[in-house]
């Protein structure tokens, strides 16, 4: 009865894990279904013929997607045997939130070293505010290189006022830079241009305007 349900319902809920498993993985659609499905799923039985009947996806595409997964390592097939010693095959799916968590904590560090950077460079913990705003610019996107670098220019420059670090950013942004490689090369790129006029103007005041020959 159950599995006659799930078929005519066809309804699965997408949990937060799933969606932050399709931003770390390059997922195909059938891919991403087939966990969606396992993640809902009763039974951690493998049944294909079900899953494809579920999902409407044809078994030989559903079979090929369902490799691919475990090739990435996503899910992994358990042979168990019961009482009769007839064997099982079984669908793990716990690496999906190994992965998920791992990232998760990944994250976290790289965003608390930035946190210490910013503490170092300034000489005193972060207040609420300071948190925020760079947990800001992380989540818009803005790479940790760049608002560092910013945070550098501003020191540099005798201050330390987010809201000049913030227009900082703005204006690298503005002008395409992504990191601070890109920033010094146009720092480099300025600098020549500037020499070049003033090389041009130079030449200019010492050419002899009075011998025309």
């Amino acid at each position: 009865m159950v599995k006659k349900e799930l078929r005519k319902s066809n309804k699965f809920v997408v949990t937060d894990t799933l969606l932050k498993l399709k931003d770390i993985k390059e997922l195909s659609l059938n891919e991403f279904l087939i966990l969606m499905y396992l993640d809902n799923n009763y039974t951690d039985k493998l049944e294909v013929d079900i899953m494809s009947e579920c999902l409407s996806i044809d078994s030989n595409s559903c079979l090929e997607a369902f490799n691919s997964l475990i090739m990435k390592g996503l899910i992994v097939i358990e042979s168990k045997k019961d009482s009769d010693n007839k064997i099982t095959e079984l669908v793990n799916i716990d690496n999906i939130y190994k992965m998920v968590e791992l990232e998760e904590n990944n994250k976290n560090k790289d965003n608390s070293d930035i946190f210490l950077v910013f503490e170092k460079e300034l000489g005193k913990p972060l207040s609420s505010y300071e948190l925020e705003t760079i947990n800001g610019w992380i989540e818009s996107g803005t790479s940790e290189d760049l608002i560092i670098g910013a945070l550098k220019e501003a020191i540099f420059n005798g201050t330390s006022s987010f809201r000049y670090i913030d227009s900082i950013i703005y204006n690298w942004e503005k002008q395409g830079l992504k990191n601070m490689d890109d920033v010094n090369n146009h720092v480099k790129n300025r600098r020549k241009e500037n020499k070049d006029k003033f090389n041009k103007n130079e030449n200019l005041l010492d050419y002899d305007w009075l011998n025309l020959e």
